[in-house]
């Protein structure tokens, strides 16, 4: 990653500038600047690559005063409880609307450490705060929760390993994407069920000829991460004997991980050479991607998207540096996608990431097509197996 392009980007922003001039104006009225929606959105976006890069966590922390503010008139307990909370901020502290006139959200930046009572200390500190300022019986109509990012991925198995309230940046789309992500679901919908219909033949004989070759199910079923960290089942042709052990598998993707210089030479991302559990039909299947057929089923479920980032193995994301996390977030993951079609057999993790978070930031439904066509190529090529 760009760092300096990163701070460059931050710096240039319109939403930076704006803020920067309300900071300064708020620091000579002797408060901090109450951001909005939108502001607090790109503020959390720059603290989490702030995070990505120093690995100093942050905390957020949302009020949601929705009882308690019931219009945009009610002012006075609205200017109430922001004195209150800018009474408690330290200067690097960032406050404002989190959702617009309901929730109020608060980052405290670059935690050094946080205590096992850290947040009832600031809960117990701020109720306090405000007990002195509000009736009792309002009081109790505000909620307080905690978010801390980086999020702990050491369990996979969760069913929202990802804290969606983190990314609110990433997680809603823009007006102006709303039409063109309608259409890609359609054509997700439409494609998948035109191929289950035009592949029907070939699935029948790939079943057979798995059925028929090595004792076990025609299908693999296997776990695999996919919008926001939710975990699905993820479908393919059984291409490997029944029963194997995943731990070589596990120890190779930790491996290509955490020691990119050595794996960048070797063929295959995510894949073993010499893989004695796979079947004679399996290692052609394979080699031509005809296994990957069933993910199509994965698209019409839901699951799925034709194109869009490869869905990892719950194992391989708690492996996950902070940044790559943002892979599996904003869009579903694909059958095919960027890195696919751009070599993957002369990948290093990192690129793939980087691919992946490429794809994100510039989607648009003449990319996916461009990625469609390119596709068969790859396959061919005997780059397109995943």
């Amino acid at each position: 990653m760009n760092h300096l392009k990163v701070i460059q980007e931050e710096k240039t922003s319109p939403i930076y500038r704006e803020s920067s001039r309300k900071d300064m104006k708020m620091s000579e009225e002797g408060e901090y600047p109450f951001f909005s929606t939108t502001q607090l959105h790109h503020m959390l976006n720059i603290e989490r690559k702030r995070t990505e890069r120093s690995k100093k966590p942050f905390l957020l922390l949302l009020l949601d005063i929705s009882k308690l503010i019931t219009t945009k008139q009610d002012n006075e307990n609205l200017s109430t409880i922001k004195t209150t909370l800018n009474s408690s901020l330290r200067e690097t502290d960032i406050i404002g609307w989190y959702k617009n006139y309901h929730t109020i959200g608060i980052i405290f930046t670059e935690i050094q450490e946080v205590p096992d009572n850290f947040t009832d200390i600031i809960i117990h500190k701020i109720y306090n705060r405000l007990n002195r300022q509000l009736d009792p019986d309002l009081i109790k109509n505000i909620s307080i929760s905690f978010h801390l990012f980086p999020e702990p991925c050491g369990n996979m198995a969760l069913d929202e390993p990802f804290n969606i309230l983190l990314y609110p940046d990433l997680t809603k789309n823009s007006i102006g994407k709303k039409i063109p992500i309608f259409i890609k679901k359609v054509i997700d919908l439409v494609g998948s069920a035109t191929a289950l219909l035009l592949f029907a033949p070939l699935f029948i004989a790939i079943a057979l000829a798995v059925k028929l070759t090595s004792p076990g199910p025609v299908f693999f079923k296997q776990e695999r991460v996919g919008l926001n960290g939710k975990i699905f089942p993820f479908l393919k042709f059984r291409s490997m004997k029944t029963n194997c052990d995943s731990k070589e598998h596990q120890d190779y993707i930790k491996k290509f991980i955490n020691d990119q210089k050595n794996c960048a030479t070797e063929p295959g991302v995510f894949k073993l050479t010499n893989d004695s559990r796979i079947t004679k039909v399996g290692s052609f299947i394979r080699k031509t991607s005809l296994d990957e057929l069933p993910q199509f089923i994965n698209v019409l479920k839901g699951d799925m998207s034709l194109v869009g980032p490869r869905p990892p193995i719950p194992y391989e994301c708690e492996l996950y540096d902070i940044w790559h996390r943002r892979r599996l977030l904003s869009c579903k993951p694909g059958i095919t996608g960027l890195w696919q079609v751009t070599g993957r057999s002369r990948t290093t993790f990192d690129e793939m990431v980087r691919l992946d978070l490429k794809y994100i930031r510039e989607w648009s439904l003449l990319l996916d097509l461009k990625i469609l066509l390119m596709t068969p190529k790859a396959v061919i090529g005997g780059d397109g197996a995943m």
